[in-house]
């Protein structure tokens, strides 16, 4: 008797929500195929320690072929989802050449983007923190500040303005940023330029009037009081107008000279996500039900991001994502088989933030942290996240050299 055939099941994108989706799917109920612009998972919890060297930006990715061997990958995006033939057209990241892919169920899960909130020059002069080539812009815009700085004839102006690194944006991403920055020049900038390092500033611009203002008020209050006490300056109720190339403008008229600006203000919806024809929220997140089945549909789900359960409100975060990814693939399996199931629920394991010294934030449902055992805590339990032990290894690794030999400072 011949096998029943499996489910043609496409999935879009491969961040965590998409990432577990597929690490955890049965390949024996479905057919899986994953299309993303980006051939691996980025574990970006880690990422802003990537802009300094603390660990390598190899440490931190996973790729979708070696993680999900019984997957079929494109490396494509998604341009267009035929709902009537049901078919979503894709073009591919290298060559550019355009296919179609059936599918049974579609699941979109493709994150978001950073948000400008149309601020002019934000695109053109600012840099970003949300994957790994964003990383390695800030990483060689560092260095060559400093060896700009370094050079002979350079005006004290001038040479003022290349050491001002600032970051726009007090959320987890801008914070842990910054920490690092700190500690990049503290344990080794001031070594290799002696001469530089008592010119540098980072600032620390957010348009409301706090930082971590997910976090507890303590926690809070507890970070900018250490900032303080370092290069870090903090201005809450700053909102950036415009965005120079050497400058940047706040609301209030204030001009700000720098030689680095990161921008970490929030996320905003992908091209993809705006475009198709789904019932969304103000900020173009998919609306879905409590099983992550879009609205007006029978075969489509959108987790992530890009997603939002209505009358629901998560946070746009890895451990929201990650939840979310392994209950669909729960979900699917079980609907496959013709069983019950129940709601998505939502488990808060916490939030943890690194801020720099080797020092860290735990807001816990019954623990609040700060400090070196915090950090200590903040370190084992991102390490326990990674998805491989190939992951876990090279960051300890990483952590090692670092610590024994400090970051490299070459611009490649």
């Amino acid at each position: 008797m011949p096998s029943q055939k499996k489910s043609n099941l496409v999935v879009l994108g491969s961040g965590f929500a998409a990432f577990s989706l597929l690490k955890q799917i049965d390949t024996n109920t479905f057919d899986v195929t994953a299309v993303s612009p980006r051939n691996y998972f980025l574990f970006t919890p880690l990422l802003p320690s990537t802009t300094v060297g603390t660990i390598g930006f190899r440490s931190i990715i996973e790729p979708i072929r070696t993680a999900s061997p019984n997957v079929r990958y494109y490396h494509a995006r998604c341009t267009h989802i035929d709902l009537e033939g049901k078919h979503v057209v894709c073009q591919g990241e290298v060559d550019h050449r355009q296919f179609r892919l059936p599918y049974d169920l579609l699941v979109v899960g493709v994150g978001m983007v950073s948000n400008t909130y149309g601020i002019p020059g934000v695109t053109e002069h600012g840099l970003f923190l949300k994957d790994t080539h964003d990383a390695q812009h800030i990483r060689r815009r560092i260095i060559e500040c400093f060896e700009q700085a370094a050079q002979p004839g350079v005006t004290p102006r001038e040479r003022k303005r290349l050491l001002h690194f600032v970051v726009v944006g007090g959320g987890p991403t801008g914070v842990e940023f910054a920490a690092e920055m700190h500690d990049f020049l503290r344990e080794d900038l001031e070594e290799a330029f002696p001469d530089l390092a008592p010119h540098v500033t980072i600032t620390l611009l957010e348009a409301a009037d706090q930082i971590l203002n997910t976090f507890d008020e303590e926690l809070r209050a507890y970070t900018t009081r250490l900032f303080q006490r370092r290069r870090i300056r903090v201005r809450t109720g700053s909102l950036v107008i415009r965005v120079d190339r050497e400058s940047i403008l706040l609301r209030d008229g204030t001009e700000i000279p720098y030689g680095l600006a990161v921008w970490s203000t929030g996320i905003g919806p992908t091209e993809l996500a705006r475009a198709l024809p789904f019932p969304k929220d103000r900020g173009f997140r998919i609306l879905t039900d409590e099983y992550f089945r879009v609205h007006g549909t029978e075969s489509i789900y959108a987790i992530g991001d890009c997603a939002l359960i209505e009358g629901k409100n998560f946070p746009a975060t890895a451990q929201v994502a990650q939840q979310q990814g392994r209950f669909l693939a729960r979900h699917l399996k079980r609907v496959e088989r013709g069983r019950s199931v129940d709601a998505f629920r939502y488990r808060h394991y916490g939030m943890l933030a690194y801020v720099g010294g080797g020092k860290a934030l735990a807001d816990l449902e019954n623990f609040k942290g700060r400090g070196f055992l915090t950090w200590l805590f903040w370190r084992s339990a991102y390490l326990t996240r990674l998805v491989s032990l190939k992951n876990k290894l090279r960051v300890l690794f990483d952590w090692f050299t670092t610590f024994i030999f400090g970051r490299d400072i070459s611009r490649l």
